[in-house]
Parts: structure tokens; sequence; C-alpha cells
């Protein structure tokens, strides 16, 4: 009998603990190094710089907890829909110990390289080089496979060259990978270059205490609420398999011009200018409850691109100049994999040629993976989480990938079809749309819901599948780590969504509120048939 095969997962956070648990799922032997000296990843707040990502001290999730939990062990139904960093650090505590994850996991030490083992071309073994952060000793291993769980969030993105002028500004500049509070920018002039979600957040905070907050846009964006129709979550509301297949199905002109109606009707985006050249879906969006409100009191002004710098502020491209005490740029992240040669996985302007997001092709041996470099419009953790079943299942011999050939057609025709979707910038290289994107790997592990059988055998079940929110526990439903509690989580959701939003008795009865107000539609439905 075999030993059971050792795998290294580079890299404590979500991903992180996920693939180790996922590895214990396959009675594979994982050890997991994490630099920092505690589990959370990029979640887990602290006041200190750190190399990769970290969120400030505010930071809530734009992704809801019935759509953002592992799918075999669900979010406390009590927990906010929307959760603090601090409560996704406290479920990701509570995930660890309930699977036993932390005895797995090497704390302070950092990968510095993977290479070829002199068998590889045998056996696909890895010889990986760690080094403890304090007492910098370094430690050579023998590993059978290697899941890279460090996500997309590496290297701040700070193209300060690119700014005419800069070197003549007086005034303070942080990316906003090093932000962490409003304190220090009490009754400044701040400008925040970039519209993605980390300068939507940070702008409308420090719009609260700055004298004045200004943010450079330079195409654009659409802007959506986490709060949608009845008050639910957006992902709970609009990530469905039956709003996939419109999105797959109809023209996209036609779903473009619909979602651009609604987001229109929250506020116009040419009136906030805000407006964009391109397409809603042409876009990964935005995602801010409060940035309309602060444009409307004043206290946050909407701006075009950059067009220079001066020693006490900025001219833009509408030949109009702020006095600026503080450019806070957030300009994303670089890709970067430093302990991993060119030849094993290259990088190049945020782009990575991976099978599915996950495989280098030109690898002879598939005893590598990458988890988590991936931008959805949704949830990152159930995503991971069937990517690392996908890749343990694999690496215990239970799964196979197609020819290399195929796998290479395979990404050109997702980097063409990114092009043709998405404008050209660094940060559409790596989108994908959940419910698409989950099935497809769904269907490698032989867990993809079957909703003809499901039809048939169980048409409550079926329905609830369809029409209502893709949560993870789809997943568990059927096949390789079947939960017997899916079905009931599934059922239940909407309940578990409304269940932190009930903290006072109710004065009405909500049920037959709603059968009066359905007789009352028919009554009228009926007068005006009978009446035409």
């Amino acid at each position: 009998m075999k030993s059971p095969k050792r795998i290294c997962i580079i890299g404590g956070g979500a991903s992180g603990l996920t693939a180790i648990k996922c590895c214990l799922d396959e009675c594979l032997i994982p050890v997991c190094y994490e630099r920092s000296g505690d589990i959370g990843g990029l979640w887990r707040y602290t006041e200190e710089k750190t190399v990769g990502a970290c969120v400030y001290k505010s930071t809530i999730i734009n992704t809801s907890k019935e759509m953002m939990c592992f799918s075999d062990f669900p979010i406390p139904e009590h927990f906010p829909n929307f959760m603090h960093n601090t409560k996704i650090v406290e479920y990701f505590r509570m995930y660890a110990n309930k699977f036993g994850l932390d005895k797995h996991i090497q704390f302070k030490t950092e990968v510095v390289s993977c290479e070829f083992a002199r068998d590889y071309h045998e056996t696909g073994r890895w010889i990986v080089r760690s080094k403890n952060i304090e007492t910098k000793e370094e430690v050579v291993n023998l590993f059978d496979g290697i899941i890279v769980a460090v996500g997309h969030h590496a290297v701040p993105y700070l193209p300060l060259s690119s700014f005419a002028g800069f070197e003549l500004f007086g005034g303070g500049h942080m990316h906003s990978h090093d932000y962490r509070n409003f304190n220090g920018f009490e009754n400044k002039r701040v400008l925040v270059v970039g519209i993605g979600n980390s300068g939507g957040d940070i702008s409308v905070e420090l719009s609260r205490v700055a004298k004045q907050v200004f943010l450079s846009t330079r195409r654009g964006a659409w802007v959506m609420n986490r709060v949608d129709d009845y008050g639910l979550p957006l992902d709970i509301v609009r990530i469905n398999r039956f709003n996939q297949f419109l999105l797959n199905k109809l023209p996209s002109a036609v779903t473009n011009f619909y979602g651009q109606t609604v987001l229109n009707k929250k506020f116009d985006h040419e009136t906030y200018g805000l407006r964009p050249k391109h397409a809603v879906l042409s876009q990964h969006p935005m995602i801010n409850d409060d940035l309309p409100n602060r444009v409307l009191s004043g206290t946050l002004t909407v701006k075009g691109n950059v067009s220079s710098f001066a020693k006490n502020g900025v001219y833009f491209e509408d030949n109009t100049f702020e006095q600026i005490d503080y450019v806070i740029f957030a300009t994303g992240y670089n890709f970067a994999y430093p302990f991993l040669d060119n030849q094993i996985l290259k990088v190049k302007n945020n782009e990575t040629d991976l099978y599915k997001y996950i495989w280098p092709p030109q690898l002879e041996r598939s005893t590598l993976a990458v988890v988590g470099a991936i931008q959805p419009g949704g949830a990152v953790n159930p995503i991971s989480e069937l990517q690392c079943r996908w890749i343990t299942r694999l690496f215990k011999g239970l799964s196979e990938l197609p020819s290399k050939p195929t796998m290479n057609f395979y990404i050109q025709r997702q980097k063409d079809d990114m092009k043709k979707r998405y404008y050209a910038t660094q940060r559409h290289t790596v989108q994908v749309d959940y419910v698409k994107y989950m099935d497809e790997l769904a269907a490698e592990i032989g867990v993809k819901p079957n909703l003809l059988r499901l039809a048939i055998m169980d048409p409550v079940l079926a329905y609830k599948v369809f029409f209502h929110a893709c949560t993870p526990y789809q997943y568990r439903l059927s096949g390789p780590g079947k939960w017997k509690q899916a079905r009931e989580n599934i059922m239940t959701q909407h309940e578990r969504v409304k269940l932190p939003l009930k903290t006072r008795p109710s004065v009405h009865k909500t049920g037959l509120s709603h059968f009066l107000s359905f007789f009352l539609v028919a009554v009228i439905a009926i007068f005006i048939y009978l009446t035409i």
C-alpha cells in the first residue's frame, strides 16, 4: 500500500484553509506555509504594514454570508449578512477549529523557491525551500504536489511615472494597500485615484472627516448597491441559474440595457459624473452603497483623469485645478509568484496561462495548481473550495486533465472571450461569471446539480436550485463529498438571510398581508380584464 502523498500549500488565507481541508478529505498530507503569524490572509486586519494585501479597519465584505460560506460549513445564522472583517476572521477560525486545520500550518514561514525534483519526470515531485521569518532558518522538503493559494493581490501597482510632474508634488501619498483608517486625514483635501472597490470605500470613509475628497476616474464606473430589491443582499437576488441562463441566451445589448436601466434608477450615472463609455457587463462592477449620498452632500467630488501634478495640487484633464494635501492611489495590484520560476508560471501584464485558471498546461506532470487567481462576479471562497476539491482529487489520481493542445485551446478561447466582453486593462484578465465557472468546476468533480433529475425526484428543490440564489450548498447535493445537510440548507437559506434582521417583534402578520396583496392584485386584474 502506497503512503499518502504530501502536498505543499502556500498561503494560509481563505484559499489555503480550504486547500488543507480538501487534502484531508482525500487522505492527503497537507503542509501549509503561512508568512504571517495567524490565519485569515488579507481579511486579518493589522496596523502594521504587510507584504501582501490587508483590509482597512472598517472593511465590510461585498458578498453576503450565504453566498461566501464554504459549502459544508454554513456561517452562523445570527451573523450579519455583510460581515465586518473581524467577523470573517472569526468564521475562518471556526472553520479551522471544526476541521483541525491549524495543526497543519507552519506560521511565520515563507516559501523561497519551488523546483523540480530529480525524479520529477517520473513522479511529478517538487523540492520546496522554506524560511522561518524570525530565525531565518531555511528548510528543504520534498512534496508530491503544490497548491499555490496566495491569491492575486500580491504587489501594489503604483504607476507614479505615468503622472506628469509627480516629482514636483509637495504633499503626501500612499497606495491603498497601506491605508488602514482615517486617522491623520482630518481636515485635509484628499485625492483618491482609481474607482475600484477600494477607491470607492476609502473615498467614502474619508469624506466624513476630510475637508474635501476628490475621486479621480479615467473611465467612470457602474456602481451597484449591496442592498437590492426588498432590502435583500444583491448576490442573493441576482446570482442564480435563471439569470445566468438569460445572460447566456439573450443578446448582450439586451442584458446591458436592462442592467444599466436598473442602476440608473438608483441614481443617474451621467448626472453624477460616473457614467462610463463601456457597458455595465464590460467591467468588474464597483459595489458601494454610500457613494451617491456623499456626492449628493458635496463632501465627495467626482473628477476625471489626472493631467499633471503641481507642488500644491493637481490639474485634471478638464483643465481644472484643485489644491491637494494627500493622494491615495487605489490603482490595484500586480500578480506575482516570486517562489516560482518563469518556466513554471509566467506572469505578464497580469496574464497567466492557466487551464481553467488553475493548471499550467506546459508542465509535464500536473502536480502544481493555482487557487484563487480569479475575479468572479460573486464570492471567491466557494470557488477556491471547488478548485481545491478538483485539485486534490486529481493529485490522488481520481481525475485527469485533457491533452496540452486542448488546454491551450481553452486558454486562448478564454482570452479571446475576455477581450470581446471587457475593456482592455490589467484588471480584466481573470474575470469569470460565477455560476458558469462554478458549474465548470463542478462538472470536473461530478458534483454539478442535475436539474432534470431534481425536477423529477424533488421538484421543490429543483425550483430553489434554478430560481433562487446559487449558494455553495448546491455543490454538496450529490457526487463526491456529498453532504446530507445540503438540501436543508438550500431550503432554509432565505430564513437565515432574514433572521439577523428580525431584531424586534413584527407588528404585522406578513402571511395575511401577502395574501391580501395577492387578493387585491387578482381583483384588479379581473376587473380590468372584464371591462376591456
